[in-house]
């Protein structure tokens, strides 16, 4: 995924660790095309999104599943979680931040980044 010309690039340093870290484990299990969208003063629903794409139903379940386990493990817990049955996009609502977990197709049909153009973004470097 190519970074729009007049994206606005995000201070990383100031997002929450466990926002970080959604990421993180996203890369983990291989999820690509991960963008982190700063919506603090933008939105009041919440203050980021963490977009993510899995190549599979399965691995979209997998990516979803990894970020809760490991998140939990640390105290963070999901307030809410859709999608896990169909694995087409999973959202997992933490609050303060939301983790999208796409298939390619809903990535494109539904494209969050584009919605939200306005936001400053970080797209985290693949490993």
């Amino acid at each position: 995924m190519t970074i729009p010309v007049e994206a606005i690039v995000a201070d990383v340093s100031t997002f929450p660790e466990e926002v970080r870290r959604a990421a993180e484990l996203a890369l983990e299990r291989k999820g690509h095309d991960i963008v982190v969208l700063d919506l603090r003063g933008i939105s009041t629903a919440t203050d980021f999104f963490v977009l993510v794409s899995g190549t599979s139903d399965v691995q979209v379940k997998a990516i979803a599943d990894h970020v809760v386990e490991e998140l939990k493990k640390t105290g963070v817990r999901p307030t809410h979680v859709e999608g896990m049955r169909g694995a087409r996009w999973v959202l997992l609502d933490y609050v303060d931040f939301v983790v999208h977990v796409f298939h390619p197709q809903a990535r494109g049909f539904y494209q969050l980044e584009n919605l939200w153009g306005d936001a400053p973004r970080w797209d985290p470097p693949p490993e």
